[in-house]
């Protein structure tokens, strides 16, 4: 007798083979026929029972959610639904569910809302969607892995603490051991962060990108995958307080060879998804689909998901600057019509969602990639180009859902990297060590984030970026 997964029965050939399979009933029908699923495939194992031979208290415990072992015979099933089924010769209740209990998410998950869902997460993740999601969430992240792993990039573990804003924003959680009841006071009344765990204010990271950089000026080639977080106070369907970045920094590398890493690297991690997880994602691009069909027509996609997914991939990236950009919002129907919620008037407006959608859908019909940014809409590390008023940063822009990566070629000059920050008031102490990796042999390098969860909602389809991520974060919500 083979103990297998379902995934790996379905797809054996191995009839009259006696097969040992667990898992939860998705169904259980005529008193005879189980639909057993255990999370490893979207599809179920029919089970059929000779229910006439079966003791009666096990038949009235074959509830939906219930967790059962199966022992039995594979054979070709009789019926039109299923190729296979297993013969049952001994069945075991291994855990009890009270189908009152379990019919809100498990058997009706289409008749309660999304947020809902997220409130049972222990259930949540048997429904075929929120299966579907996680299983292309786990191999995603496998892909990250192998990509960066076999082009030898060496994978490195920022810190999660940190004395630093990365960013600037200022939007960041405190790290503190001290009693917030009575923290310990300067003489001006304000608090004495030195009398703290650290000795000094520390916060949860917003990005690994700054520690990155120095291992990347010794290794030549690192990439970080891990936690970020973010004190926005934002309930959109875009934003979370705790998603994970993949951040890769490259030496002796510039804004061009940045733009090739990020355009193969997309490519990459598509393509393995549509070759490793085509059964899930024809089950989500026919979700969306049946999604779709219930909007207003102005807000239905062009594309289904296989088409988007696929439109990346068939499609060599445009490269467009800024400056070139802003000239087409600005002469463009939409803009001109004041169809934009926020019209594009000048040079050095900071694009929207719908400019980048209209770049990328309407105009080019094809991803962009949109470099030479405004100096002042844009981070102190990222290199000034000769004209001084525009960096070397680039984003990338998708179909459907606009920027999904954001990167730069970093300022290397010592001199002007603390020009940017005197400018910013980011003081020099704080930032001793970022500073040092332009004293000891500096050179040009250059690097890109990407938010795993924003690349998870693309390859996925999901409307809300709280649904690919298995315990959403976000203000007033830390469940779980």
């Amino acid at each position: 007798m083979i103990q297998a997964k379902v995934a790996e029965i379905l797809k054996s050939d191995q009839f009259l083979q006696e097969y040992h399979v667990q898992g939860w009933v998705r169904s259980f029908r005529s008193n005879r026929f189980i639909a057993l699923n255990d999370g490893s495939t979207l599809k179920n194992l029919q089970c059929v029972i000779d229910f006439e031979n079966t003791n009666e208290d096990i038949i009235k415990r074959i509830n939906v959610g219930a967790a059962i072992s199966v022992k039995g015979t594979l054979k070709e099933s009789q019926g039109s639904q299923q190729r296979e089924e297993i013969e049952v010769s001994e069945i075991e209740i291994l855990g009890d569910a009270n189908p009152e209990e379990v019919k809100l998410t498990i058997l009706s998950p289409k008749k309660h809302s999304m947020e809902k869902l997220r409130e049972q997460a222990h259930l949540r993740v048997r429904t075929n969607t929120f299966g579907a999601v996680m299983r292309v969430r786990s191999r995603l992240s496998f892909a990250v892995h192998k990509y960066f792993q076999d082009r030898n990039f060496y994978y490195v573990n920022t810190p999660i603490i940190t004395g630093s804003d990365a960013e600037g924003a200022g939007e960041m959680f405190k790290v503190t051991a001290m009693d917030l009841k009575n923290p310990p006071k300067n003489e001006d009344g304000s608090i004495n962060y030195k009398e703290d765990f650290f000795g000094k204010e520390t916060n949860l990271t917003v990005s690994g990108q700054l520690e990155a950089e120095t291992f990347a000026l010794g290794l030549g080639q690192v990439y970080t995958f891990g936690p970020t977080f973010r004190a926005e106070n934002s309930n959109t369907s875009r934003h979370l307080a705790e998603f994970w970045m993949i951040e890769p920094e490259v030496a002796f590398c510039d804004l061009d060879g940045n733009m090739d890493l990020a355009e193969d690297f997309i490519k990459y991690v598509l393509k393995y998804i549509i070759e490793n997880c085509k059964e899930d994602l024809e089950f989500l691009a026919e979700r969306q689909e049946n999604e779709d069909k219930l909007k207003p027509k102005a807000d239905r996609s062009d594309m289904n998901l296989l088409e988007k997914l696929n439109f990346v991939l068939e499609n060599n990236f445009k490269r467009v600057s800024y400056t070139e950009a802003i000239e087409i919002l600005k002469n463009s129907k939409p803009n001109k019509k004041k169809k934009f919620n926020y019209i594009i008037e000048e040079w050095g407006a900071d694009l929207q969602s719908e400019h980048e959608r209209y770049l990328v859908e309407k105009h080019f019909k094809c991803p962009v990639i949109l470099f030479d940014y405004p100096a002042n809409i844009k981070a102190f590390y990222m290199r000034l180009n000769e004209d001084g008023k525009t960096v070397r940063a680039m984003d990338i822009l998708f179909p459907g859902i606009g920027e999904i990566v954001g990167g730069s070629q970093r300022e290397e000059r010592l001199d002007v990297l603390k020009e940017k920050m005197a400018e910013l008031d980011i003081p020099e102490e704080e930032l001793w060590w970022y500073l040092d990796t332009r004293k000891f042999g500096t050179c040009v390098h250059s690097g890109f984030g990407l938010g795993f969860e924003r690349l998870v909602q693309f390859t996925t389809g999901m409307g809300n970026i709280r649904d690919v991520i298995p315990f959403p974060r976000t203000p007033q919500n830390a469940e779980f």
